[in-house]
């Protein structure tokens, strides 16, 4: 597959998972949600690894930096996100929050993986941003009161998503992709259960939309999603993967207007266009 449709895929896949965090809201606690999720997650990648008899790693920094890996992009990352949207901030917050995503992994990525940005990455990267502020402009005019744990849970996933797409790279492991995948899960449901038993009730109400929305987060995003992830951060550098997550909201708002007929302003589809743009001028060379 080209890195161009890999590209595009997802992209697409990243941006329903505002979907999903949408549907499930209400019917299952962020962390249990998350929690399953994970287990599934690693029922799934453990089977194909049995069926494909792809080889586990033997060296303990080879577990370690697939589970260092895990907890920051799984673990962190997806239970900040979760907990801040059902705490109450807005999912156009979240979004304008996480785009900060690229800025923070281009500035992880210079130091530690001695990686150089040209004047127009930098140009692409604040422009994207920009995209997406405007993309959400229509979310943020509802917001009166500012929940300021909620904000910090959001800033701290995108921190956690940045230094762990950085990790990922600057590892370098030499593994099946299947056998990463399920041991970052394994290191993402290791750090969410104790939080799960100390912080949540373990609600999970089992009603079809709940496990609609586990079977696509599962299926889609986990197996989908982090293998597509995994591989362009194989084939590239980790500050020029990171600019595509750009284009998720205006995705997800697309996606939202498709499914749920909410409206698009048109500084929003401007929005759109700055976001699409930015992540262009940030590609490779």
């Amino acid at each position: 597959m080209t890195s161009a449709l890999l590209s595009a895929s997802f992209v697409f896949i990243w941006a329903t998972g505002f979907i999903v965090a949408a549907l499930a809201a209400g019917h299952a606690d962020p962390l249990t949600f998350l929690g399953v999720r994970y287990v599934l997650s690693i029922a799934v990648f453990g089977a194909a690894t049995v069926f494909l008899r792809a080889a586990w790693p033997r060296e303990p920094s080879a577990w370690r930096d697939a589970m260092v890996a895990g907890m920051l992009i799984h673990g962190v990352y997806l239970g900040g996100v979760y907990w801040a949207i059902w705490h109450g901030l807005p999912a156009g917050l979240t979004a304008l929050v996480t785009g900060l995503h690229p800025l923070l992994t281009a500035a992880f990525a210079i130091p530690l993986l001695k990686e150089h940005l040209g004047a127009r990455q930098w140009v692409g990267i604040a422009v994207g941003f920009a995209g997406v502020g405007l993309v959400v402009t229509p979310a943020l005019s509802s917001v009166r009161g500012l929940p300021l744990a909620p904000l910090a849970a959001a800033l701290l996933a995108t921190a956690a998503l940045a230094l762990g797409t950085v990790w990922q790279k600057r590892s370098q492991p030499r593994m099946d992709l299947r056998v990463n995948a399920a041991i970052q899960f394994m290191g993402a449901l290791l750090l969410t259960l104790p939080a799960i038993l100390l912080f949540e009730d373990a609600k999970f109400d089992g009603t079809a939309r709940v496990w609609g929305a586990m079977a696509w987060a599962v299926l889609v995003l986990s197996v989908g999603g982090i293998s597509i992830l995994l591989a362009l951060l194989k084939r590239g550098a980790a500050s020029r993967v990171a600019p595509l997550l750009y284009l998720a909201p205006p995705v997800a708002a697309l996606i939202a207007w498709a499914m749920f007929g909410e409206a698009l302003a048109a500084i929003q589809v401007a929005g759109m266009v700055l976001a699409a743009v930015g992540a262009y001028a940030a590609r490779p060379k």
